[in-house]
């Protein structure tokens, strides 16, 4: 499927997508499309209230298909995207090979949204079935999208669309890669998709296998792998602007756990088969740095993925176990099942060591104690920077890929003392276990000043319209995109 901008002259798209918001004018709105489409005006007042994702459907004498999409009262960014998804998605079938959008009665900046929730419109979960559907005409190498925007806005909707294209590609093969089962994705998996991406977009990536893991320390990586028949990988990912020398260094850090038994500490089976999700931060971080690459953002980006499973068998680290890490500091092992803040103590101690950072930001799919404090509705922010928080909080309301913010005292660091090592992964206790884990991940940051923790394990792998169970969104990709394109970065 292309896609055209075009100025708002005489609609010829055999579909037609016309967005309308809920407002005090909504009656002269709609009294305006009914003079358009030679319909009743009380007909249609009465018929559609522009309520979100309220969708009526209208037909012309000359076979043109016209749709209204309701956008309720103050519709977000993610309220475009999500109105546009499911609209494209449940229509996908019925949908002309040309489809037009009218947005001349909207600003240029929700052609980023409208694009996405277009083209996240035509996903295919079905990844392995034999039986695959057939691509609807729109979907196909045929189909065009027409975009309509006022004169005016021609030019900035053509960079807008630049970035939304730049970032829909690879969030697409980030959807892949979490919907993907572990059969079919391994810590190698990873860093094929990596270095591939790399070669392609112009950024160097470097993989440690399993004997340079061993030389270089990584002890902590390592220990999370002990059970599996896979090796893991540490994925180090660096984008650096052509002649900018000087530009701000931001270091990620991504949880990569490709399937996630819990260890020792088994997880109980209801719901395991999801854990092909627990690479979540790596998506994230991945995905971020390709479309960094793609956009030529003026930031050095650096990208560290420790990516193993999590797997059970006689060499498996037990509960109890003190292991070493890439700092030198000793972790007592209290629940094997705590692994994701295991693996990324190596991530952030190997980051802050060698590339030293300005800003460091780790993201993980970490604790279901988040889930249970913000449900599926936001991430946990966890930072010991003030101007980062804000900033990261701006990009989460600009995106729509919420986050909170949650303590850092240093009381919470009694959950994290051990008898026998230097800390311990697991408080024991069936509360703040989100913050706990943040307050062990800090450690290793030694004392970074400008540090965020992301916790994503509520917004990476949700309900959505497109399965009857969880599956991939995403998330943090445009968060972090908006976070690096934003020139306050300067100031943390």
């Amino acid at each position: 499927m292309q896609i055209q901008l075009t100025t708002s002259q005489p609609l010829a798209s055999q579909t037609l997508v016309i967005p309308v918001r809920q407002t005090d004018e909504l009656s002269h709105t709609l009294s305006a499309l009914a003079n358009r489409f030679n319909l009743e005006p009380a007909t249609l007042q009465h018929d559609f209230k522009a309520d979100f994702k309220e969708v009526l459907s209208l037909y012309q004498a000359d076979g043109q298909k016209v749709y209204l999409l309701g956008l309720g009262t103050e519709p977000t960014t993610m309220g475009w995207l999500r109105a546009f998804r499911e609209l494209f998605f449940r229509q996908k079938e019925r949908l002309s090979r040309t489809v037009g959008v009218d947005l001349t009665g909207f600003d240029a900046d929700v052609i980023e949204s409208v694009v996405l929730g277009i083209r996240w419109g035509g996903y295919n979960l079905k990844l392995h079935a034999t039986d695959q559907p057939k691509t609807a005409d729109f979907y196909s190498e045929e189909g065009v999208l027409q975009i309509y925007s006022a004169d005016y806005q021609q030019l900035p909707a053509e960079e807008i669309l630049h970035r939304a294209e730049a970032i829909a590609d690879t969030h697409r093969q980030m959807l892949d890669l979490m919907n993907s089962p572990s059969n079919y994705k391994v810590p190698q998996t990873l860093a094929d998709w990596a270095v591939a991406s790399g070669q392609q977009h112009g950024y160097s990536v470097t993989v440690f296998d399993q004997a340079e893991i061993e030389r270089q320390g990584l002890l902590a990586l390592l220990s999370v792998n002990k059970g599996s028949e896979h090796p893991p990988v540490f994925i180090i990912a660096e984008y650096k602007p052509v002649d900018q020398p000087a530009a701000r260094k931001v270091g990620l850090v991504g949880k990569g756990v490709t399937f996630d038994t819990g260890g020792i500490s088994i997880k109980p089976s209801t719901g395991m088969h999801l854990m092909k999700s627990d690479m979540g931060g790596a998506a994230a971080v991945l995905g971020t740095l390709e479309v960094a690459a793609k956009l030529r953002l003026p930031v050095h980006l650096i990208g560290i993925v420790p990516a193993t499973e999590n797997m059970v068998d006689g060499a498996a680290t037990k509960p109890g176990d003190v292991i070493g890490s890439y700092l030198g500091k000793t972790i007592e092992v209290i629940d094997t099942d705590a692994e994701g803040r295991i693996i990324l103590a190596d991530g952030l101690g190997y980051m802050v060591r060698n590339f030293q950072p300005d800003v460091l930001i780790d993201l993980a799919t970490l604790t279901g104690s988040v889930i249970g404090t913000l449900g599926y509705h936001a991430a946990g922010l966890f930072s010991n920077n003030d101007d980062l928080t804000r900033q990261l909080l701006n990009s989460a309301n600009q995106t729509g890929e919420r986050l909170w913010p949650l303590p850092l005292w240093d009381v919470y660091k009694e959950d994290i003392q051990s008898d026998v090592a230097d800390l311990k992964n697991f408080s024991g206790k069936p509360l703040a276990g989100a913050i706990s884990a943040a307050k062990f991940l800090e450690v290793f940051t030694e004392s970074h000043p400008a540090w965020a923790h992301l916790d994503i394990a509520g917004m990476a792998f949700t309900d959505t319209e497109f399965g009857t169970q969880k599956n991939a969104t995403g998330f943090g990709i445009r968060l972090l995109i908006n976070f690096l394109m934003g020139t306050q970065i300067e100031r943390i």
